[in-house]
């Protein structure tokens, strides 16, 4: 009885010292960490293989990069980091494009891969690169696990730095021998403590209502960063407390509902959109959540003689357009809050521009409506898109002439419901991200909408979506050409050539993968194909050709417009 009680004790001893593997899972765990996107290696079976026994749902999918972007929009929509694993060398490196994205659309990630072991990787081996270096410019800290004792503390370090303001990409990486190796003694997690925005200084806040009290004409642009801290409310009530006209950004949309009557609408398509010329007499620019990655501020600035207001968790970038008068840190909410309390009672501005361009925008959705020509004109797309989608259902528009229709044109009313990639601007983002939508979002419909050029670049996750049951929607425009690229050349060149392609029959596509194939053929064919395709619990692919000529139109159209209104 002796001998087997103390076997007993030597057992117990040694699954308490467990290996890096499963001490890396149970730190994950503790960050609250539900799904992990990615493609296992050789030199991670270790680590895949723990999940299995923990509340990680790892989600396998078919391209590593499609992994990254899963990661992107999951931590985008949940402000958790999403984790994205691969395997060394060219699986890691798959992960590099929505690391990237992550990190210029200042969404958290976490980004986990193998690597060689620490007795090889000093010199030329199989498979073996620096991965630190690769990942270092496109995250906020890149880094390797070299010692077993280290997990827990750089793991809590890595998920503090990509989810705190400003929240980006983060790097480690794991190497095959350090993965398999137990820490000297039992770890266990680090205690999360949470960072929080302060208080805006009072100071700052007297300065900004200074600029504010002199102001004739000011106007609110709400960004990424506006959306990210909850300020919705406090803009509205900003905005209605002053009557100042409100604009967005493509990553702000929805922060400040399209159907307030001082909605400006979004801002970052061109320089003369209807939005900018909200911008064109206004004397003070009360920048909310705004990051300069989004837009080019010269495109609402362009003498860099407006004043400034930065209100934000963080320092403004420099720029000779975004010349900074007073900048307010803190939370964005109680910076808006102070800011109006701080201004004299009954202090009031013209937001008489909004309605004109609210008008615009309407005729143009209007005139999608009524257009019953085929293929589809992009405004009838944008408008049976907004018809057929609750006010709290996500769509995702993949870059390219589409997205640039949806982000100027498509009413939002929620943040994070009309989701773009405007830092990077990558293609092929929207259907991997909207699995991760799904995910995070269980009880909002999703769409992905892409064109064809886009859809084909990561269209195998159709088999990842069928696979782990995530009903979504894919909606393809079809114009057998990478369209935004004609629109630019043809602008500025009066030409275009290499941009056009072939496409396969995207319905049995589809259908070969176990999803439901629509093809549009008619006008009035594709909002009841939407709204059939979105309530079904499947995956789904809507090919609907579309007609780019409107593209010269709108441009042409938009450059005999003058401002102000």
């Amino acid at each position: 009885m002796g001998s087997e009680g103390a076997t007993g004790a030597r057992d117990r001893d040694t699954a308490a010292v467990e290996d890096v593997a499963h001490l890396l899972v149970r730190c994950l765990e503790a960050e609250g960490v539900e799904y992990v996107f990615g493609i296992p290696g050789e030199e991670n079976i270790r680590f895949v293989d723990a999940l299995n026994g923990s509340g990680i749902r790892y989600v396998l999918v078919r391209h590593e990069q499609a992994a990254s972007f899963m990661a992107e929009i999951y931590g985008r929509l949940t402000g958790r980091a999403g984790v994205c694993s691969a395997t060394l060398g060219p699986g890691a490196i798959n992960l590099l494009l929505g690391t990237a994205d992550a990190m210029t659309n200042s969404a958290p990630l976490v980004a986990l891969a193998a690597q060689g072991s620490l007795r090889r990787i000093h010199k030329e081996s199989h498979q073996v690169i620096d991965l630190v270096a690769m990942f270092a410019p496109v995250t906020q800290w890149a880094a390797r696990i070299e010692c077993p004792d280290a997990v827990p503390e750089m793991t809590r370090k890595a998920f503090k730095i990509a989810q705190s303001e400003r929240p980006g990409a983060v790097f480690l990486a794991v190497p095959e021998d350090i993965e398999a190796e137990h820490p000297a003694e039992p770890l266990a997690p680090l205690r999360i403590s949470a960072v929080r925005a302060d208080a805006p200084s009072p100071s700052q806040v007297a300065r900004a209502a200074e600029v504010l009290g002199s102001a004739r004409r000011p106007v609110v642009l709400a960004g990424h960063g506006a959306a990210r801290s909850g300020a919705s409310a406090a803009l509205v009530r900003f905005a209605e407390r002053l009557n100042i006209p409100v604009a967005t950004t493509f990553h702000g949309k929805g922060v400040f509902p399209d159907d307030h009557p001082h909605a400006l609408g979004a801002v970052g398509f061109m320089r003369h959109d209807y939005g900018n010329f909200g911008f064109d007499t206004a004397d003070v620019l009360i920048c909310v959540g705004y990051e300069i990655q989004e837009f080019d501020p010269a495109k609402i600035n362009p003498d860099g003689d407006k004043q400034i207001v930065h209100v934000h968790c963080f320092p403004a970038e420099v720029d000779a357009h975004y010349p900074v008068a007073v900048g307010v840190e803190g939370d964005p909410s109680r910076a808006l809050d102070a800011l109006a309390a701080a201004l004299p009672e009954g202090l009031s501005y013209d937001s008489g521009s909004s309605e004109k361009i609210r008008t615009l925008l309407d005729e143009e959705l209007r005139y999608g409506r009524d257009n019953d020509a085929f293929p589809l004109v992009p405004q009838r797309v944008v408008a049976d898109v907004r018809t057929a989608l609750d006010r709290h259902d996500i769509v995702l528009a993949d870059t390219g002439a589409g997205k640039m229709w949806m982000a100027r044109l498509y009413p939002t009313y929620e943040p994070d419901t009309c989701l773009v990639s405007n830092g990077l601007s990558t293609m092929g983002f929207a259907l991997p991200g909207a699995i991760a939508a799904k995910l995070a979002r269980p009880d909002r419909r999703v769409l992905a909408m892409m064109g064809d050029g886009s859809f084909l670049m990561n269209s195998q996750e159709l088999e990842t979506a069928v696979r782990e049951r995530v009903p979504l929607v894919v909606l393809v425009l079809v114009d057998e050409e990478y369209g935004l690229i004609t629109w630019k050349m043809e602008l500025e060149l009066g030409r275009h050539s290499h941009t056009r392609f072939t496409n396969p029959d995207l319905v049995a596509y589809a259908e070969s993968f176990g999803a439901r194939g629509y093809r549009i053929e008619t006008a009035d064919q594709l909002l009841p194909v939407l709204r059939r395709a979105l309530d079904d619990d499947t995956v789904s692919v809507i090919a609907c050709p579309v007609d780019y000529s409107e593209n010269l139109r709108l441009t042409d159209r938009l450059g005999s417009l003058h401002g102000p209104f």
